[in-house]
């Protein structure tokens, strides 16, 4: 695995960018747990989309499809969120089984060396 970090720091603005962006959307007080937890999640989907090279050329271009439809999903969900009033475990329950998810598939995929 290689680490680019010039768009590996391009994506964390970004994500931090979307993050902030979400807050300002939501008011009440979740706000700082939807910032955080967006930035988390959109931030390690978008990583790998963007930033991260591995050996072989068929695992960096799965685990980047994989990581854009997780981005996708996750950008959605967190709109989701930042439109509603939630509670603090449905956040942390869905956005933590979305990015467990999203890890052991990247696991399986890397494991694999496909």
């Amino acid at each position: 695995m290689k680490i680019n970090f010039i768009p590996t720091f391009i994506s964390l603005l970004i994500s931090a960018l979307i993050s902030y962006g979400l807050s300002v959307i939501h008011v009440l007080e979740t706000n700082f747990l939807l910032s955080l937890g967006s930035f988390i999640f959109l931030g390690t989907t978008l990583v790998i989309t963007i930033g991260v090279n591995f050996e072989q050329s068929r695992t960096t271009t799965n685990l980047r499809v994989v990581s854009g439809i997780f981005f996708g999903v996750g950008l959605i969900t967190n709109l989701i969120f930042s439109f509603f009033k939630f509670s603090i475990p449905s956040y942390v329950i869905t956005n933590g089984i979305l990015l467990l998810i999203f890890v052991l598939i990247v696991y399986s995929i890397n494991k694999a060396k496909q």
